[in-house]
């Protein structure tokens, strides 16, 4: 990950992961993960390469990695998506993990 670009989300799982090969073989893992608070509720598309996702619908989650906007060819027309790219997802409930994956975005952060 790059400190530059560095993304921490929580939320609730919203539906259940996605995985899909890619052509080169490798997998990915996709899944939303809805964020709360009081005035704006928002969905983030997550991606998670070429590992497995210990998360199912309405697990609530950290995510830690960086934005990507990706652009691809789909019926001759080019189109684009923005997501986030994990390094890490961990269920809230693993407090030690959450807190493991947070001190090592701070280390990015902080150098």
């Amino acid at each position: 990950m790059d400190s530059n670009n560095l993304v921490v989300v929580r939320g609730i799982v919203s539906r259940e992961p996605y995985i899909r090969q890619l052509p080169s073989g490798g997998i990915v893992t996709q899944l939303d993960v809805t964020t709360r608070s009081e005035t704006l509720t928002a969905s983030v598309p997550i991606a998670v390469h070429d590992r497995a996702v210990d998360a199912v619908a309405g697990d609530e989650v950290v995510v830690i990695g960086h934005v990507d906007r990706r652009f691809f060819r789909a019926g001759g027309v080019t189109q684009s998506r923005t997501e986030l790219i994990a390094g890490d997802v961990v269920r809230v409930g693993r407090k030690r993990a959450v807190a493991k994956a947070i001190s090592a975005a701070t280390e990015l952060l902080t150098g």
